[in-house]
């Protein structure tokens, strides 16, 4: 392989949020492009991986202090992904139904990123390029140009990609012992804040840093939960390259998760039927515009605000909307979005939790998507709904700001605001109500966002030249 993907997660073997769709998609796409990419991850005990067949690949143990796990690489038999993937089961750490969310994370992935190097140590012939995803994998820039154990590996162009820099994995240097040895004069390239990050030692330690989108890396530099000034001081190595979508899963047309394909000809019929399935399956009236929310109910996506949104929404006679909720998080706004059922029966309704199925018909059967966050990285469930012709209402942040053009633009195409508020949010959903009311515009706008082209095609080379950048050097 020219270059290996790490991450925590990787669609569709795992799935918590926009980094699984990511790593499940570049290195498709690189392959493509003539780039050999792999990706390794940890292997959990999932759907996916009871009804798939793995090959061991290699066999060893790691040690975390005095506690020793034996570990096994499996790759995945079948090559339906489009590249190869390897999983490393360690039993007692890794092999559990979730990704996250255990007290012994910080164990977990400090073992399996020694795991992972200890098993490309022995490759006859060593990747180019080491491409790690987020904090999980963070510590590898620092163990393959510090750790002695990996000096031979030290010359490998590493490239750390932030999709989330809100989550840094911090863990006190009582643990530091888990570290193979090392120098510790250069213990000060894992410290930040008297603590051990691994998103901050891969920023110090990594060749380059990419951001999910150009506004995103800008954003860092003074919106980055502790890590400005490390951003702003590491800018020269730094670059912005909005994620794509992966148009092969994501396409109205082929799609066998919807009620019923659909391209631009066909579609006023192809929404009107995945509508009409949605509104009968949650009680809601087709005739009025359908506005949704996908995502996880947290603080970053606004999701506090939704209740109070949604229901000043749902009194206003103005709007006269139906809207539909799919996601989960925290317990109380998961109650307060629930409550608004028993209030507006037929125009609201609820799926707490995650259906990877539902989800593909709400995009096809919505007429808006909400997003009023707080941070977003760069964003795909816009682009998605771009895919299926369903207008996203978005605060303009992150790539949501890089992604989505405002009605009142030139050739614009979604509704903007600026502030996650709901004042702004409600107002942004009445102009959307106006926008609906305008059958002719509407549908002109639908069509014309089917056609916007977010494949992964221009990021996936945007990422081939980095790599040859990084390895020219």
């Amino acid at each position: 392989m020219n270059s290996i993907h790490m991450s925590a997660e990787c669609y569709p073997v795992a799935k918590v949020g926009g980094l699984a769709d990511v790593v499940g998609a570049l290195p498709k796409y690189q392959n493509k492009l003539g780039k050999k990419t792999g990706v390794v991850m940890p292997f959990y005990d999932n759907k996916f991986t009871q009804q798939n067949s793995f090959r061991t690949d290699h066999n060893s143990r790691v040690n975390l202090g005095d506690t020793s796990y034996d570990v096994e690489v499996l790759q995945l038999i079948s090559n339906d992904l489009g590249y190869p993937l390897y999983t490393v089961k360690i039993p007692g750490l890794l092999d559990r139904e979730h990704v996250y969310g255990y007290e012994d994370d910080t164990e977990r992935f400090v073992a399996f990123q020694k795991a992972t190097l200890d098993w490309i140590l022995q490759f006859e012939n060593k990747p180019e390029i080491v491409h790690c995803h987020d904090y999980h994998v963070g510590l590898i820039p620092f163990m393959m140009s510090k750790a002695h154990k990996y000096e031979s590996l030290k010359n490998i162009p590493t490239i750390l990609t932030i999709h989330n820099a809100q989550y840094q994995g911090q863990f006190s240097f009582e643990k530091l012992h888990y570290f193979p040895a090392y120098d510790l004069s250069h213990s000060g390239l894992l410290e930040w804040d008297q603590h051990i990050n691994p998103l901050a030692a891969a920023v110090k330690s990594t060749w380059a840093v990419t951001t999910v989108s150009p506004s995103y890396l800008i954003e860092l530099r003074s919106a980055a939960n502790g890590l400005e000034w490390l951003l702003d001081n590491e800018k020269e190595k730094s670059i912005g390259i909005l994620n794509g979508i992966d148009t092969d899963v994501w396409n109205p047309a082929t799609d066998p998760m919807i009620s019923k394909n659909f391209n631009r000809r066909n579609i006023v019929s192809g929404k009107r039927n995945n509508k009409n399935y949605l509104c009968h399956k949650f009680n809601l009236d087709p005739n009025k515009p359908l506005f949704a929310f996908i995502g996880r109910l947290v603080g970053e996506k606004g999701a506090e605000l939704l209740p109070d949104i949604f229901k000043k929404t749902l009194e206003n006679q103005t709007t006269d909307a139906s809207i539909l909720v799919l996601g989960s998080g925290d317990p109380t706004v998961e109650e307060a979005l629930e409550s608004l059922h028993t209030t507006h029966k037929g125009n609201y309704n609820t799926f707490i939790g995650y259906d990877e199925q539902l989800s593909h018909i709400i995009y096809a059967g919505a007429d808006f998507l909400v997003m009023p966050s707080r941070v977003e990285p760069c964003g795909l469930n816009q682009m998605y709904s771009l895919r299926y012709g369903t207008i996203p209402i978005v605060r303009s942040i992150g790539g949501l700001k890089d992604t989505i053009t405002d009605i009142q633009e030139e050739n614009g195409f979604g509704i903007c605001h600026e502030h996650t508020t709901v004042e702004d949010a409600t107002q942004a959903i009445e102009r959307a109500c106006e926008l609906y009311r305008d059958q002719t515009r509407f549908k002109k706008i639908r069509k014309q966002i089917m056609q916007i082209d977010h494949s992964w095609d221009s990021a996936a080379s945007n990422y081939i030249e980095l790599y040859q950048q990084l390895i020219e050097k």
